[in-house]
């Protein structure tokens, strides 16, 4: 009981301070930059939901939509080092230098004395 109150009171301060935050930096910023108008507390509140809604989500605590780190994780560590070394070509392809930097010196020293 004793714990969920803790929890209230720490959530009802948290909404309360990002809150005033969100209000003090509409209300310096957007009728400056925008000419839009000042906003209260509540209605700041309420962008912090929207924002909540649109960007976060209710994923629930950190590391839970990471999931797909944990299972490319499972996949590599299954995988042959030919495997790898195939996984790495296709990403070099696609995102630039991929791989340990040893790695990426010893295929550059490969590809100099193919020259």
């Amino acid at each position: 009981m004793l714990k969920g109150l803790k929890i209230a009171l720490f959530a009802t301060l948290l909404v309360a301070v990002l809150g005033f935050v969100v209000m003090s930096l509409w209300n310096w910023v957007m009728p400056a930059l925008f000419g839009w108008h000042l906003i209260n507390f509540w209605q700041a509140v309420g962008i912090l939901l929207l924002s909540k809604i649109l960007f976060g989500g209710f994923r629930g605590g950190p590391g839970r939509h990471m999931y797909w780190r944990h299972r490319m994780r499972e996949r590599w560590e299954h995988m042959t080092p030919e495997e790898r070394e195939k996984f790495r070509q296709g990403m070099r392809g696609r995102c630039g230098s991929f791989g340990s930097p040893s790695a990426q010196a010893k295929a550059s020293a490969e590809q100099k004395s193919s020259l």
